[in-house]
């Protein structure tokens, strides 16, 4: 299996998604602690921009490595990858 192109910097993603999950506890303790709804709101928004920087730092680098990759081995995998990052593309913007 090939390497990920976020090896490089794996720690920092990892962080990221922790303060993350911390931010989704803190969401939970707002509910439970009958916070007002536009606070929670507020904070739903504030945690699905950080999961989405974090999806499009992940993008960018399969696109940059991944694909970079693929393009310059040619032939079908070429295609493949170019496929497979389209797709998450549209994913991501239906999200």
């Amino acid at each position: 299996m090939a390497t990920p192109g976020y090896s490089n910097h794996r720690t920092l993603i990892q962080r990221r998604l922790r303060r993350i999950e911390g931010q989704v506890r803190g969401l939970q303790n707002m509910i439970e602690q009958d916070r007002y709804c536009i606070e929670v709101l507020d904070q739903i928004s504030a945690t699905t921009r950080a999961l989405q920087s974090v999806a499009i730092e992940l993008l960018d680098d399969h696109i940059g490595h991944c694909v970079a990759n693929a393009i310059s081995e040619g032939g079908d995998a070429k295609d493949d990858k170019i496929s497979e990052a389209t797709a998450a593309i549209a994913r991501l913007v239906r999200s």
